[in-house]
């Protein structure tokens, strides 16, 4: 089924704001912002809803912040896909990335394929919250097991390395750690950059939106009654259709007019 799911699906004509109700719908989730899921947990619990149970969800991180934490829940996922023998190779270096516009695609791309397994109905027994609060507790005991050895470790330390008086010099500790306040030139600067960045996201999404909407109108005309049954059409959604990024399809399309204007050669050959 995830072969089948190629770019000019309708999957990536759904809005953000189609895929985020679903999902808190779905999930019970709350979220506002397409990148909030970029953590790779959301997307862990889309396949668990899928397929109850077969996600280790105690080991989802739905609090990971950092790239290291994510990439983490994009590893379990995929190791899911492979069990499940769903041919999908996640772009895990741009999700975590916290992009809109690539973990968008992958959204879309999870929503069609949970909707084409059982026509889209989920198991009514699956209580979203307490799969979540599995990871939750797990993740909790083992922190609170590291908290109570760092704090005895640091106790310990304390005591081996204070003045004799049971203080403590904490100047050369915290010697490198506290920075002053930012200056308004860096504050001015960082604020030009981000502006920039936002700029350059609006100006790539329309870049985006203007293109699928010519891709669009060409798979409507190629669509049309009239012209569908031509070879020349039919080429044309090969490509269209093809799943990901698959260079052969080109070379494919080529093949498909070649070989149908050769077999119209032959006929025409024939009735001579």
């Amino acid at each position: 089924m995830a072969s089948n799911i190629g770019m000019m699906d309708s999957a990536y004509f759904v809005g953000r704001n189609e895929i985020l109700n679903w999902i808190n719908a779905r999930l019970q989730l709350n979220l506002s912002r397409i990148e909030e899921a970029a953590s790779g947990a959301v997307q862990c619990q889309m396949i668990d809803m899928t397929y109850p149970g077969v996600v280790p969800m105690h080991r989802v991180n739905f609090d990971a912040k950092s790239e290291y934490d994510m990439i983490q829940n994009y590893k379990i996922l995929q190791d899911v896909f492979n069990k499940l023998k769903i041919e999908k190779h996640i772009e895990v270096n741009k999700l975590v990335k916290g992009r809109p516009l690539d973990n968008l695609e992958f959204l879309q791309w999870l929503k069609r394929y949970c909707d084409s397994v059982n026509g889209g109905i989920t198991n009514e027994n699956y209580n979203p919250v307490e799969r979540r609060s599995k990871g939750c507790k797990e993740r909790s005991s083992r922190n609170s097991q590291k908290s109570s050895k760092s704090l005895q470790a640091n106790n310990s330390h304390n005591h081996s390395s204070g003045d004799g008086t049971g203080t403590t010099n904490i100047s050369g500790t915290m010697q490198g750690k506290i920075r002053g306040p930012t200056s308004p030139v860096e504050t001015q600067s960082l604020v030009k950059e981000i502006t920039d960045l936002k700029l350059s996201v609006e100006l790539l999404e329309k870049e985006r939106d203007f293109y699928f909407a010519k891709l669009r109108d060409i798979e409507i005309l190629c669509q049309a009654s009239e012209l569908e049954d031509l070879p020349v059409a039919a080429a044309v959604k090969k490509i269209l259709y093809s799943a990901d990024a698959k260079e052969s399809a080109l070379s494919e399309a080529q093949d498909y007019i070649s070989e149908i204007m050769g077999a119209g050669d032959c006929n025409l050959e024939n009735n001579h």
